[in-house]
């Protein structure tokens, strides 16, 4: 079973932002797509998550079209950090955390709940945030805050743990992050497909992409410039091509993945 999207089209206005790609995110694995400003990521994004109909097209989970799914079950299903997160209220961050749970109301108890929470916050690496005033964070700090709310609505009590397939969408997660929590969060993202949950994040950072993602979707002016391994994907003609840069490949030097350095 996948979270997939096929030959996806749209239109904002007389803009044509999607033309037709395709993807698909089975659980387990880690999926990123890259491109440039303007490539359609975030736009593709939202209709993977069931924000945004396309007018061509369609994205579904399990066969089925998302737009046919009640928003409540959709919710347990799949969660979607955002590039920003509006919080104006002086909760407790464990309190933040807790509003993930709100679609397992009437299925979960308050302790399943508490003890979700807590494990969430363990995740994202923020534990010692949890009796602080959400918006006393910095940026970075809400970010990763924001990553263990959404890992919290879509975990299940231990008893249903395995019955049901997940999706953790990520809309630039490293964006606000200075370089150590850059890879926290990423290997944070590596735990929860290491648990069973298919995971879509857009990241900026060729590097880090290649680091900790199983597969590469690439983007160029709303199409599909490219999808397979890192190492099929990361070319210097593809990143000369789509990213109008020149560059030269190299190899990590303990993980043998490709790494780019600009020309």
């Amino acid at each position: 079973m996948t979270l997939r999207a096929d030959d996806i089209h749209v239109r904002f206005g007389t803009a044509e932002v999607l033309k037709g790609p395709s993807l698909a995110v089975a659980p387990g694995e880690v999926v990123a797509v890259l491109g440039p400003n303007g490539a359609g990521k975030s736009t593709l994004l939202s209709v993977l998550s069931g924000a945004l109909t396309p007018q061509g097209g369609q994205a579904a989970l399990e066969g089925k079209a998302l737009a046919h799914w009640p928003p409540s079950r959709l919710a347990r299903r799949r969660a979607v950090l955002p590039q920003h997160s509006e919080l104006s209220f002086g909760f407790p961050v464990l309190e933040v955390v807790l509003l993930g749970r709100s679609p397992h109301a009437g299925t979960s108890s308050r302790e399943e709940d508490l003890f979700i929470a807590q494990a969430c916050l363990a995740e994202a690496e923020v534990t010692h945030l949890a009796q602080r005033v959400y918006t006393t964070l910095s940026g970075g700090e809400r970010q990763r805050v924001q990553l263990a709310r959404a890992l919290a609505q879509i975990d299940f009590p231990e008893g249903q743990r395995h019955h049901h397939d997940r999706y953790l969408l990520l809309d630039e997660p490293t964006s606000s992050l200075d370089l150590a929590h850059q890879h926290a969060t990423l290997r944070t993202a590596r735990r929860a497909a290491a648990r069973g949950i298919g995971v879509l994040a857009i990241l900026h950072d060729l590097n880090l992409a290649a680091m900790y993602a199983d597969r590469l979707v690439v983007l160029h002016g709303g199409a599909l410039a490219a999808a397979g391994t890192p190492e099929a994907v990361l070319t210097e003609d593809l990143v000369r091509r789509a990213f109008d840069l020149q560059v030269v490949l190299s190899r990590h030097p303990t993980r043998g993945c490709p790494q780019m350095m600009p020309v």
